[in-house]
């Protein structure tokens, strides 16, 4: 209906002999300024010389379509649409057709994306953060493709470096140590509880016998273990992956040197104390950053050149990379990087996540009950579901800090936002299920009254958030409405019997909450949650 109207604006405006594209249609706050409304022609006061409400007047004059009921225009010079609710009654048709593709579009088509995301190294098991960023970034890959988008999904594994070395000798250390053997601590090794575990399932299968492996091995293994441990937890979350680019194989085809020596035939690099340092000052940084180290070893923003140059070379339209708010500083000297060699850094986004506070009982939770350590995602799963975890991850906008409550996320009531939006869905699983199949409706006659209609226009609104999100990022769209759907449909609920002794009124009622079932099962997918049928 908005793109109707804008494009009814469009022709009067034409009559007129006015060219304006952009046209804004918005859903009014209050009912009594109508079902849509124009700013059009506040927009074209200054620009035509006159009062807006003369050029409201003259714009509404060219308009008559039967979809429309009445136009009011009200000072300062708002056009107040009020419209036929058919078009409400030929989407619930629609939705009822369409369902599980209903929402969706091509708006995307033509389109290669690719989203790097969680990419945590794999010395330890995944944290809040990491399920802050995972959460968005499978989200927002599924509202993507949901939209026509082709979508990659990327998880770097960081198997190369200074901090893979720290985990092979900290595997080694205690494996010393059940051997018997005196051995110490890397100075940044890992201590965490997995690191024993991988240990001890050495020494109970293989007993001292590998105590004459080199270091390598044990780097491997330690690898192998912890990445196939974090998969292991973003699958239990949900979380599934299209592409693993190792850092290793990256440089070994890349070759660091090479990397350098190119940036250096390009003039941005230059020598000092010993080091070799990337001119980046001269692109978009506010700082130079060392590339090769006095003592020879390389930064791991050479790695991650090479790593970005190899997106840059499988031609996608857009790369988004998803990182903790520490690498603020990191974004100005990758995207430089970028445009040293020539690409075009605006293909490239980063977005950094906030911080994340978990809090229980009106307290900030820190560590971990169990081991007094950082709570790790596989607990908070365990303690609230995944279902909650993802939905409440997905409820801000990746920009803002948000606080995770605990007792929140627990709780069996309406206060708990995941309840509330699962129990609308069940509650209608609950009606639907009970009753046999009927005959299709082909034409609605007692679908007329307001409580109504406000289900069907939040049913109707969803292709538009989607597209919404889909266009400007942003999952936590998706999560508002689903929550705002649930909403309509509750009042709607506690005022109308669903099933009525007419069976044309019980048919119809019950056409309306399946649409209401099928875009509720469609948003609450794109966050990543499976609402349940019974509660």
């Amino acid at each position: 209906m908005k793109e109707k109207l804008q494009q009814l604006v469009k022709d009067s405006l034409k009559k007129l002999d006015i060219m304006e594209e952009d046209i804004t249609i918005e859903k009014p706050k209050t009912k009594e300024n109508g079902d849509y409304s124009c700013n059009i022609a506040l927009k074209l006061a200054k620009v035509l010389g006159k009062n807006p409400m003369e050029i409201a007047n003259l714009i509404v004059a060219n308009i008559n379509d039967a979809n429309i009921l009445k136009v009011e225009i009200k000072a300062p010079g708002f056009i107040n649409f009020f419209v036929s609710k058919d078009y409400l009654l030929t989407n619930l048709k629609e939705c009822l057709e369409q369902g599980k593709a209903y929402g969706s579009s091509d708006i995307g088509k033509g389109k290669k994306y690719n989203i790097e995301f969680v990419s945590a190294n794999p010395t330890g098991i995944l944290h809040l953060g990491n399920a802050r960023g995972g959460a968005y970034g499978d989200s927002l890959a599924r509202i993507l493709t949901f939209s026509g988008f082709d979508v990659t999904k990327e998880y770097y594994i960081n198997d190369a470096g200074s901090q893979i070395t720290n985990l092979g000798l900290s595997i080694l250390a205690r494996y010393q140590e059940l051997c018997g053997k005196e051995s110490a601590m890397p100075e940044n090794g890992y201590f965490g509880q997995e690191i024993k575990d991988i240990a001890q399932k050495l020494y109970t299968e293989h007993g001292e016998n590998l105590l004459e492996e080199n270091l390598d091995y044990f780097k491997e293994l330690g690898t192998k273990e912890l990445l196939a441990k974090i998969i292991q937890d973003l699958e239990e979350y949900r979380i599934t992956y299209d592409k693993f680019t190792s850092e290793k194989a990256i440089t070994e085809e890349y070759s660091i040197d090479k990397v350098i020596n190119e940036l250096k035939e390009k003039g941005y690099t230059y020598e000092k104390d010993g080091a070799i340092w990337f001119k980046c000052s001269s692109l978009l940084d506010d700082k130079d950053h060392v590339l090769k180290k006095e003592d020879g070893s390389h930064t791991y923003l050479v790695s991650d050149i090479a790593y970005h140059l190899d997106k840059y070379r499988r031609k996608y339209d857009k790369m988004i990379d998803i990182l903790g708010t520490d690498h603020h500083g990191y974004v100005a000297r990758l995207k430089s990087s970028m445009k040293a060699y020539g690409q075009d850094e605006e293909k490239l986004e980063v977005k950094l996540l906030q911080l994340v506070r978990l809090v229980e009982n009106g307290e900030v939770v820190k560590m971990s009950k169990r081991t007094g350590k950082s709570v790790t995602l596989k607990e908070l799963i365990e303690e609230v579901g995944v279902n909650a975890a993802r939905y409440f991850f997905s409820r801000y906008s990746l920009d803002t800090q948000m606080d995770f409550d605990l007792t929140e996320a627990k709780a069996k009531s309406n206060e708990n936002p995941v309840y509330y939006v699962s129990y609308a869905y069940a509650r209608i699983c609950s009606i639907l299920n009970s009753q046999e199949n009927k005959e299709k409706i082909t034409n609605y006659t007692t679908l007329n009254n307001n409580d109504a209609y406000n289900v069907l226009e939040k049913v109707y609104e969803f292709p538009d958030v989607v597209k919404d999100a889909a266009l400007k990022e942003l999952p936590h769209l998706i999560t508002k409405y689903a929550y705002d759907l649930a909403t309509e449909f509750h009042a709607f609920y506690s005022k109308k019997r669903i099933l009525t002794e007419d069976k044309q009124e019980t048919q119809e009622n019950l056409d309306l909450i399946k649409g209401v079932k099928i875009t509720l099962e469609n948003a609450l997918s794109l966050i990543g949650v499976i609402p349940p049928e019974k509660m």
